[in-house]
């Protein structure tokens, strides 16, 4: 994948990195097996109303992102007194005993309590990326974040099917228990293959969290970095909820609805895969700044058609051609936070921008519902182009104090 490292990366970093982006990738596949079928799984728990039945699922899926936002900074700290290797463990682990327990749920509130419990103790990808961040030269950090950021997306395409599959052989709580399983497999080739060169730092000698956010020499463009993740994530998931339901109006009800959405969910992601190494160098080559901004625009204009758009394979062929700026912003933020602060704090700022994209995967889907209730589903193609361009309009006001 790397052909040419220099001489200045870390020994062992190829396996460190190869290990990190097969627990990445396990993560992504795990996440999207259990996940659509999660409101099948509790419908077969009990006896519950459609209205009721939203509300668990709307619920059991909030519950990670909420109790994530909350705890993400205090495994921030963590990770830069105990080193982020010890928080990829943690929460592999973890994810790999609340997620097997939720298999064996008999009830929907053991299943929210689970998820809940399983928000709080996550945040592999998101260390993982600080990890291989703290060990690679900054002038490379675009292409290798970028790199990194395939393995979640893989997953992401793949799972549906393979849950798919794994429930129509065993039922809903098969895919639960596969996907404990492969996170116990993530736990072990992060502990055994991945090498962390981490100077601890003392509890006693640590800055307050307050004390590191003030002694940043560009205050205002973390926190920017910081609403940009939020944005982002929100505009991804304001989508998310409705695509089935904007597909089957599209279709008229008519065909193979699930596939059809299935095709339509995935297609960013494609774009994603196809776009995300050549992007990682061009921030590399031209600065991560010029590169998110140049995504944010291309994204703004993509979105705009979305809202005229009433054939369902052109919405599909927009959603690929989204995908393919896809790999230009998140992967950008990490990027520009990587160049702008030092590696001693990265933990907490890493787990500050987890906490910041949590919170978009709660207000996300808020968003979707109220404006698709207001304005229909193509109301939130609108939307999130009158977001995505606010957020580009500060970030070009910032672009000066940017190194």
């Amino acid at each position: 994948m790397f052909t040419k490292l220099d001489a200045d990366f870390p020994k062992g970093w190829r396996q460190t990195f190869g290990a990190l982006w097969l627990g990445c990738f396990i993560t992504g596949l795990g996440f999207s097996m259990t996940m659509p079928f999660m409101p099948l799984f509790m419908e077969s728990l009990g006896t519950y109303s459609q209205t009721q039945l939203n509300f668990y699922s709307g619920l059991a899926f909030s519950a990670t992102y909420l109790s994530q936002a909350i705890m993400s900074p205090l495994w921030g700290s963590l990770a830069d007194q105990k080193g982020r290797k010890l928080m990829c463990l943690r929460a592999s682990g973890v994810m790999a005993l609340t997620i097997t327990a939720t298999g064996l749920a008999q009830g929907v509130w053991s299943i929210i309590a689970l998820r809940f419990l399983q928000g709080a103790f996550s945040g592999y990808i998101n260390n993982a990326a600080a990890f291989i961040a703290g060990e690679t030269p900054k002038r490379r950090s675009g292409t290798v974040l970028s790199t990194m950021m395939t393995a979640n997306v893989t997953g992401n395409l793949l799972g549906p099917l393979f849950g798919g599959a794994i429930a129509g052989l065993g039922g809903y709580r098969l895919p639960f228990f596969v996907t404990g399983a492969l996170m116990a497999l993530a736990f072990i080739l992060t502990a055994i293959l991945t090498r962390e060169h981490f100077i601890p730092i003392t509890k006693e000698k640590m800055k307050p969290a307050k004390e590191v956010l003030v002694s940043l020499p560009n205050k205002s463009l973390i926190f920017l970095m910081f609403t940009t993740t939020l944005i982002v994530q929100a505009s991804l998931m304001s989508i998310s909820p409705i695509i089935s339901l904007l597909v089957k109006e599209l279709m008229h009800n008519h065909g193979n609805v699930s596939f059809v959405s299935g095709v339509v969910a995935a297609a960013p992601g494609f774009g994603t895969l196809l776009a995300a190494r050549y992007l990682g160098k061009k921030m590399d080559a031209s600065g991560p700044t010029k590169v998110l901004m140049c995504g944010m625009t291309y994204q703004v204009v993509m979105f705009l058609p979305m809202f005229f758009i009433r054939d369902v394979w052109l919405l599909t062929l927009f959603r690929f051609l989204i995908g393919l700026s896809s790999a230009a912003l998140l992967p950008a933020v990490q990027t520009v936070l990587t160049t702008q602060v030092d590696k001693q704090v990265f933990g907490r700022i890493f787990s500050y921008n987890q906490s910041f994209q949590a919170a978009g995967g709660v207000v996300g889907p808020l968003i979707g519902s109220a404006v698709s209730s207001v304005f229909d589903y193509e109301g939130v193609f609108l939307f999130t182009s009158l977001l995505l361009a606010i957020n580009l309009a500060l970030i070009m006001l910032a672009h000066k104090k940017i190194a």
